[in-house]
């Protein structure tokens, strides 16, 4: 089991890079996407909230990572000491008719399985997804956690529908006519998904890359008016039922399993043990659509019991902190994080 930390684009650099390993991470999964850009966003280093307007604007839709590119990020992240695990999420710019079932879906999967060839071809061994129309939404924030730390949270499911030009909390498209994405069943989306993977895992398994899913965030039925796929544990199986494929694998977030309504996050971990390219490291209290997100010391997980759990199935794979609580500091994501690896590598010594 390897410790890693999660970094946004504005974050690729080296100072940031020390931070990890000072830290104690030997790995790194990285975001390409700008969630940040052009949006009303509080806090950059924190993740990201937004409003109805969404996280902020998506990026060039005819320009998608080379390999050149892949291969300096890799190189200056090995420079420092550390190994490039993943990158997460597509840019809505680049998948946005493949979420939406539009008329440009089959230009944009050829792009989604030229970054996948891209991916592989610079050694980066996995690509997270995740496959949602609203992403992650109806979250608030607040002082939840110990000592008044803060995080973030959710109280109730936004109703509010998507407008057009928008998926997945950014807009793609800012001259859009008026008007909101038509309402879909979780039929239809789960087709969408099913061609999605149908097309992509081929890709996939020629360039050595595994994709990764993420499930809902939050684990509810619907939101924004859009359903959802992976909202209880048992959906991930059909989601591997798919396409069986070693490249068809989960992106493995124990903050939004425990979330659900249904089942029970060790019997889940025991579960896709084997299936989990690398895993979301947090705690929670709560089940949808009233939680809390809190330190991984305070929450409803057991985190070193979790741990076992991996370590029984043999899961050598990553876990980094996707968020924790921000700390009342002059740097609250950085003591925030620095508690929770710290935390998190001596539980790895621990077991």
């Amino acid at each position: 089991m390897k410790l890693g930390l999660g970094l946004y684009r504005h974050m690729l650099n080296r100072q940031h890079y020390d931070f990890a390993r000072q830290c104690g991470c030997t790995h790194l999964v990285v975001h390409l996407v700008d969630y940040f850009n052009k949006g009303n966003q509080e806090n950059k280093n924190d993740q990201p909230i937004g409003d109805n307007s969404g996280w902020g604007f998506a990026g060039d839709p005819e320009k998608i990572w080379t390999v050149e590119e892949l291969v300096q990020l890799k190189k200056e992240i090995n420079d420092a000491g550390l190994e490039l695990e993943a990158i997460e999420n597509f840019d809505p710019a680049h998948w946005h008719d493949v979420l939406l079932d539009g008329p440009k879906k089959k230009i944009q999967i050829e792009k989604l399985k030229q970054i996948i060839r891209n991916v592989g071809a610079a050694g980066i061994p996995v690509f997270g997804y995740n496959f949602s129309l609203a992403g992650v939404s109806s979250r608030i924030t607040g002082d939840f956690a110990r000592g008044g730390a803060r995080s973030v949270g959710m109280d109730g499911v936004d109703e509010r529908p998507i407008r057009n030009g928008m998926v997945w909390n950014m807009v793609y498209d800012k001259n859009a006519p008026e008007g909101c994405i038509p309402e879909i069943t979780h039929d239809q989306l789960w087709e969408r998904l099913a061609w999605f993977l149908n097309e992509l895992i081929p890709v996939a398994e020629e360039a050595g890359v595994k994709l990764a899913a993420h499930p809902d965030d939050p684990p509810m039925p619907f939101i924004r008016k859009t359903p959802r796929l992976v909202y209880q544990p048992q959906l991930y199986q059909k989601l591997l039922d798919i396409k069986p494929s070693s490249s068809n694998t989960l992106e493995f977030c124990l903050g939004s399993i425990a979330e659900m309504t249904e089942g029970d996050v060790y019997e889940a971990t025991e579960q896709y043990a084997s299936n989990v390219a690398y895993v979301h490291f947090r705690n929670v209290k709560g089940k949808v659509p009233h939680y809390k997100e809190v330190f991984v010391d305070e929450g409803d997980i057991d985190l070193i019991r979790i741990l076992k759990i991996f370590k029984e199935n043999k899961f050598d794979g990553v876990f980094i902190p996707d968020h924790t609580p921000q700390m009342s500091c002059d740097a609250p994501w950085y003591a925030g994080m620095a508690y929770t690896l710290g935390y998190m590598k001596a539980a790895m010594k621990l077991i």
